[in-house]
């Protein structure tokens, strides 16, 4: 058999690989077999040659790959302040908190709250809205 035709097929192997088992980035390794299959049709070339483009072609995928990873947005996706800002939910007094500090109820959980400087704490409960979220604590400021 070809051995540019043994490359691919290596190649396709490990990119099955990679859909059976993903996340052990079997992906740029295939892609570069792949690539070292296909150079290896085109002409022939030694073993010191095969071996150095296999390696430039993977270098250049995982760079690749890194580049895309960064320019990427960050996710918000199952972030608190994807599903939390703009709520509605009740301020409770400090007395009448589950917790130490202000705490506010949003559905069926409360979350320690923080009001701007110029707000002080309540006497009675309170209807906020959350405009921000600093880990887990609401940023919340009256309706």
């Amino acid at each position: 058999m070809e051995p540019g035709l043994i490359w691919i097929l290596g190649g396709l192997l490990l990119l099955l690989a990679e859909l059976a088992m993903p996340g052990i980035f079997l992906l740029w390794i295939g892609v570069a077999a792949i690539g070292t299959g296909a150079l290896l049709l085109l002409t022939p070339l030694s073993f010191a040659a095969v071996a150095m483009a296999f390696l430039v072609l993977l270098g250049g995928g995982i760079w690749l790959s890194l580049r895309l990873r960064r320019s990427a947005p960050a996710s918000v996706l199952n972030t608190p302040a994807s599903g939390l800002v703009g709520r509605s939910g009740l301020l409770m007094p400090l007395g009448e908190a589950a917790g130490p500090g202000l705490r506010v109820r949003i559905g069926d959980s409360e979350w320690q709250a923080r009001l701007p400087l110029e707000i002080r704490a309540p006497e009675r409960p309170l209807r906020v809205r959350v405009e921000a979220v600093e880990g887990t604590v609401l940023i919340v400021r009256p309706e």
